[in-house]
């Protein structure tokens, strides 16, 4: 079993650079789901930090997300009451 690290960064920095894992856990989505992502080229290719060992960029993968459009049949109910068009 691996020796865990002392985590060195203060909270309110996280890491630039994530695991799979990790990745996988910032994009709100399971490993499994994530390699697929990457075999299709959904989302950024990782870094090669050194022989065996990649990480992807956290603010690659932020462009990533803000380039994905809202889910087309994504009702949200504070449009309608912003709008002024919300039923009591």
């Amino acid at each position: 079993m691996r020796a865990s690290r002392a985590h060195t960064l203060p909270p309110n920095c996280p890491p630039r650079l994530l695991t799979r894992l990790q990745a996988a856990e910032y994009l709100s989505v399971s490993p499994t789901h994530f390699d697929k992502m990457i075999a299709s080229g959904q989302v950024p290719e990782p870094k090669k930090l050194s022989e065996g060992r990649k990480a992807w960029d956290r603010l690659a993968l932020d462009s990533y997300v803000d380039s994905l459009g809202n889910a087309p049949d994504e009702c949200n109910p504070w449009d309608e009451v912003l709008n002024g068009t919300a039923s009591a």
